[in-house]
């Protein structure tokens, strides 16, 4: 069922701001290998899904420093952070999927000429990658990612700085989010949220509850065309 915070956008001139994984991408299967094979080289093994669902939303470095705290993994963050990325960038070159009904979000919005730009707590790299395999580098080509900026989420600095980059006011930007800590990076950041929760069972959380469009089924309840109208005002016909 779509639940409605907010039935009106105080902007009708919006730009769109999009978390990249596990929002335009189904990449997280990716990183949970990915941190999966890094931690057993650094003698961690049996690193569960479940385990790593709990970072959904936290950038790749913090993810990694409180591993390396909780696990006691002698070796640098940057040496776990670089073999990650290496592992994480061969598995998404090989195997990344946009999100249907996403990417039609996207290109309804890309046709209206609403701006757009991607900010992750991925490394730019691993953005590019991710893009130029789904394709969707063409039309999202304004990025920020965990390098550009001095936090991750929750705090709002890619958030901030991706709308500082498109020349657009913070309070006329909207972000389209799956995790809680996104969900309140965009609050912080003074921002109208889209959320899709990755994980159905997260949507009850608090941080959701500043969203102005909440999918709480996330993507399979996800309609863009709903989202287009709701964040533009504009009705788009068809069903």
């Amino acid at each position: 069922m779509l639940v409605r915070m907010s039935l009106s956008r105080h902007s009708r001139n919006p730009a769109v701001i999009f978390d990249l994984d596990g929002t335009l991408v189904d990449s997280e299967p990716n990183y949970y290998e990915a941190g999966r094979r890094v931690l057993e080289q650094y003698g961690v093994p049996g690193f569960s899904w479940e385990q790593h669902t709990r970072f959904i939303g936290t950038g790749t470095r913090e993810t990694l420093e409180i591993l390396r705290r909780e696990y006691g993994i002698e070796a640098p963050v940057d040496e776990l952070l670089a073999a990650k990325n290496r592992v994480y960038l061969e598995l998404a070159g090989a195997h990344t999927e946009a999100f249907p009904e996403m990417r039609r979000f996207v290109d309804l919005l890309h046709a209206a000429g609403v701006p757009l730009a991607v900010a992750s707590g991925s490394s730019r790299a691993a953005i590019e990658a991710v893009l130029a395999r789904t394709g969707l580098g063409g039309v999202l080509t304004t990025l920020v990612s965990a390098e550009d900026v001095a936090h991750g989420k929750p705090e709002p600095d890619v958030f901030l700085e991706a709308a500082r980059r498109l020349g657009v006011a913070p309070g006329d930007c909207v972000v389209v989010e799956d995790a809680p800590p996104g969900a309140e990076a965009a609050r912080r950041a003074g921002m109208g949220c889209v959320a899709v929760p990755y994980v159905p069972g997260t949507a009850g959380d608090p941080a959701f509850a500043s969203a102005g469009l909440l999918f709480p089924g996330g993507q399979k309840e996800f309609d863009a065309r709903r989202a287009f109208e709701w964040v533009t005002g504009r009705v788009t016909g068809g069903n």
